[in-house]
């Protein structure tokens, strides 16, 4: 199982890619999905996420072909 992960914003800079693609041989979890493609880093706090741009928690499941996308929280005024 094939998923395309992309990052936005200030995660794109500090992870220093905007993309990756990573393989699951059974379900997954967007916080698998996570882990998978950053296991040297922790999910960050108030992180938002979206399965192929429908907006989703930590615990929804992805499936094949899916695009998981990560964006830190946004602010402003």
């Amino acid at each position: 199982m094939s998923i395309k992960v992309r990052y936005f914003a200030s995660l794109k800079e500090s992870l220093g890619r905007s993309e990756d693609t990573v393989e699951f041989s059974s379900a997954a979890t967007v916080r698998e999905v996570w882990r998978c493609a950053n296991p040297e880093k922790s999910l960050p706090n108030n992180i938002l996420v979206a399965i192929n741009m429908d907006y989703v928690d930590l615990d929804s499941t992805v499936n094949d072909g899916d695009e998981v996308a990560f964006f830190p929280p946004v602010t402003g005024g």
